[in-house]
């Protein structure tokens, strides 16, 4: 029986006050507001006032959603982040490519894991488990919510300059199991996942840093070996994904598109 004007009976799940403060916060917001959380800026501890400024003058005025942290100490970092979330309306969410931990981008002062190539050879994959929960537990004690890993890509072109020692491995299957497995142990452990670079980086001999790498294989092979590994990652609930900079014809014909303007990967 229920009695009129009594407690809730079943208490609401923290999932549930967690999407109850997003309606809310984001039913308050204008439009300018909205658009700004779309948006996730540079920052580094390594630079001077200037810099910092900048970064401060960007989260007051257009109100942006996170931050990508790069090169700087990590002393520095927690010190900034703590003033940055100060003066964001709505938390800001921290961000890094730590693909072989925190070190990746402050190598003289914090743990550095070994590369993927060199975990691909691991046979217990129960160690890249274990090493998603450990970097998982550094992020979070430097106010980090999402690490820019596991690299997903299936590295099978040995000219790759970018990629390289960054992937698991020629294997698809390799790849896929031990991407899952490092991004299991970080999303168990608090910290958001990122698959990249979708839809596969792997089979190029061009930086895109720099240029525009063309992957010219037909849907059927793409399927096959390079989004292979995004398809086992989607379909156990990984957080997100980076899409990459590449020509992929098969995917959109519109002429020197990259996949990350490309409506039709994107989506």
């Amino acid at each position: 029986f229920c009695l009129l004007g009594a407690a809730d009976p079943l208490p609401k799940t923290s999932e549930q006050l967690a999407e109850e403060w997003v309606e809310a916060t984001f039913n308050a917001m204008t439009q300018e507001e909205r658009l700004g959380q779309l948006f996730i800026i540079r920052a580094h501890s390594d630079k001077g006032p200037e810099h910092i400024r900048s970064v401060e003058n960007q989260i007051k005025k257009y109100h942006v959603g996170g931050l990508c942290f790069f090169q700087g100490t990590p002393e520095k970092q927690a010190e900034l982040t703590n003033r940055y979330q100060q003066l964001s309306k709505v938390p800001l969410m921290i961000t890094m490519d730590a693909e072989w931990g925190l070190g990746m981008r402050m190598r003289k002062s914090t743990m550095s894991f070994p590369k993927q190539l060199t975990l691909g050879a691991i046979q217990d994959n129960r160690l890249i488990y274990e090493m998603g929960r450990e970097i998982a537990k550094h992020c979070k004690r430097l106010g980090v919510h999402v690490n820019f890993a596991p690299v997903a890509d299936v590295n099978n072109n040995p000219q790759n300059p970018v990629i390289n020692t960054r992937s698991f491995g020629e294997d698809r299957h390799n790849v896929s199991v031990k991407s899952y497995m490092y991004m299991r142990g970080m999303q168990d452990n608090g910290v958001m996942a990122c698959a990249k670079h979708f839809p596969g980086h792997g089979d190029t001999a061009v930086d895109s840093h720099h240029d525009l790498p063309v992957i010219s294989h037909d849907l059927n092979r793409l399927d096959s070996i390079e989004l292979y590994p995004f398809h086992v990652l989607a379909n156990h609930d990984i957080g997100s994904m980076m899409v990459a900079h590449l020509n992929v014809p098969a995917l959109d014909s519109s002429a020197n598109r990259p996949t990350s303007l490309s409506a039709k990967v994107v989506t």
